[in-house]
């Protein structure tokens, strides 16, 4: 075979590397620091006021939570990244490196999910709120959900007061769609966003729900 068709049949359908690849190289030639001193520096338990003082300062709330779990009350502008499912590498996708995070887990999920974020280069986690989602619920503040529908629903909203939106990538996109939906894979969409209309309601769809939360 020739060492073209070679080249074009093993990386057929491959996206770009995600964009922490590239600081992952960079911290591995420069040295980085023991997982242990990571830990120890991120795993801090945080009062619903500290948190807050924190999302003040510009720190970013990852809710590791199952999607399942999150879309029924989130606190406001969260993202969730479930830890059940491809965790790291979704949040090397979506998320700068250096990015002040602010942990949102389920109770006994934290360390995990602080340590798994150290593994690809994330160390700079300010902490977790002590308690979880419930403990800011039990104050009575502000929360925010999002509506899972069945199929049946999707088809008949979809017609008449939205557009759809898949996330899904390229060849998962090819081999099958929504009539009519438009196309911005998950990896792309901050990058594409403008493409959106930021008035329009949008129904949102992947293979499973979790890219689509």
């Amino acid at each position: 075979m020739p060492k073209k068709e070679f080249i074009d049949i093993l990386t057929e359908g491959l996206n770009a590397p995600p964009q922490y690849f590239f600081d992952d190289v960079r911290i591995n030639k420069k040295g980085y620091q023991n997982i242990e001193n990571v830990l120890e520096s991120n795993m801090n338990a945080l009062s619903t006021s500290e948190l807050e003082e924190e999302i003040q300062k510009g720190a970013l709330i990852l809710d590791t939570r199952h999607p399942n779990v999150f879309e029924k009350g989130f606190i406001p502008n969260s993202i969730n990244i479930g830890i059940d499912g491809m965790y790291a590498i979704w949040a090397g996708t979506l998320l700068k490196i250096d990015t002040p995070l602010l942990i949102i887990a389920e109770k006994g999920r934290e360390s995990e999910s602080i340590s798994r974020l150290a593994r690809v280069g994330y160390e700079n986690v300010r902490g977790y709120l002590q308690g979880g989602f419930e403990s800011w619920e039990n104050e009575k503040k502000e929360t925010e959900s999002i509506s899972s529908i069945t199929p049946k629903e999707f088809e008949s909203r979809k017609s008449n007061d939205g557009e759809v939106l898949d996330v899904r990538k390229p060849g998962e996109f090819n081999d099958s769609h929504v009539n009519s939906a438009i196309h911005i894979e998950l990896g792309k969409l901050k990058s594409s966003i403008n493409l959106l209309h930021q008035n329009s309601k949008y129904y949102v769809y992947c293979r499973s729900g979790y890219r689509s939360m």
